[in-house]
């Protein structure tokens, strides 16, 4: 059995969703002390429990220590079994993490699996909804599996309450993907997304947009979530390449401006725009996993982040596949998977 100290490296639930989709891919058990140690609240949260139930309706498994503020957990995998599920955070918790969690076990599954997924889908910390259907899913379809995404109704914090589809058709063995050229801008556009808010908000998140990054009126629209839970707020950037597309946040939070929201994502954009590199922080992060169950790959990206060099360092105690991060440049690096 794998034991690995939860609180080492980036020290967040990060650590936990890698080691259980790598469980239920090799099969191998592992045991997680200390989990979320150093957090404010720590141990097991309601998204984190969500999260290993899933794994463990997904992968027959056996677990011990699965109960809220648990910092101690083992899980034993047993055959991952594609099929129809439905996984609910409770909370305003994100849903997109539980997806991450077991979407690589179904990307090479004996068959099709549908999922249903509620909580938050657009919460700080976390891939928004936008990011998965946008960014990530076009360049797992690049590597065999096809995934469609639906979104039912957008969920923010606190209240949460988002709802999406998500249906998975697996393939026996996923391709290597090389992502060292961006290619042209070919289009931009900027949504904000407003649940019970009122409109002026939009209004000049997207006058920030506007004028910082000097893009056109038509190239930014408001999305009125339908049947909100409660009240909530992102601006999404999109920006369209000629090799992927790259999606950036800004968050509402209670007594944060509107502005501020938008030069958080405005930053990002620039920050990845200026390096011209393919893959912005966030992205490297989730790219690490399936490049290492394809046996290899290879992608340019800005300074890894602590999450980043994190996972790597949780993939290589189930797999035997090298994760190498060489700086080329002051913004820019390359981050090779397997031995190619």
């Amino acid at each position: 059995m794998i034991t690995i100290d939860g609180s080492e490296g980036e020290g967040g639930g990060q650590i936990l969703r890698t080691s259980l989709a790598l469980s239920l891919v090799t099969g191998q058990p592992f045991r997680m002390e200390r989990i979320r140690a150093r957090r404010q609240k720590p141990g097991l949260l309601r998204q984190h429990l969500t999260a290993v139930e899933a794994a463990r309706a997904v992968g027959c498994a056996e677990v011990t220590g699965a109960a809220l503020a648990s910092q101690n957990l083992e899980f034993k995998p047993g055959p991952v079994t594609p099929g129809n599920y439905r996984f609910a955070v409770g909370t305003a918790g994100s849903a997109t993490l539980v997806l991450q969690t077991v979407l690589p076990a179904l990307l090479t599954a004996t068959g099709a699996s549908t999922l249903t997924l509620e909580g938050g889908t657009h919460n700080p910390l976390a891939p928004p909804f936008d990011f998965l259907s946008s960014c990530f899913m076009p360049l797992i379809h690049r590597m065999g599996p096809s995934v469609e995404l639906q979104l039912m109704r957008a969920g923010f914090f606190p209240v949460g309450g988002g709802r999406f589809h998500a249906r998975v058709e697996p393939v026996r063995k996923l391709a290597r993907l090389s992502l060292l050229e961006r290619g042209s801008i070919r289009s931009r556009r900027a949504r904000v997304w407003l649940s019970k808010l009122p409109g002026h908000i939009a209004e000049r998140e997207l006058a920030v947009v506007r004028e910082e990054l000097k893009w056109r009126a038509e190239e930014c629209s408001v999305e009125a979530v339908q049947h909100p839970m409660g009240p909530g707020n992102a601006l999404v950037l999109a920006i369209e390449a000629e090799h992927v597309t790259a999606v950036f946040t800004g968050f509402g939070e209670r007594s944060r401006s509107a502005e501020d929201v938008a030069r958080s994502a405005v930053v990002a954009a620039r920050t990845w725009l200026e390096a011209d590199v393919p893959v912005d922080e966030h992205l490297a992060d989730q790219l690490l996993v399936p490049l290492a169950l394809a046996g290899g790959g290879c992608f340019r990206t800005t300074n890894p982040s602590l999450h980043t060099t994190t996972n790597a360092e949780v993939i290589q105690r189930f797999l035997p596949v090298p994760v190498r991060l060489e700086q080329e440049s002051e913004q820019v690096w390359c981050v090779r998977v397997g031995n190619d």
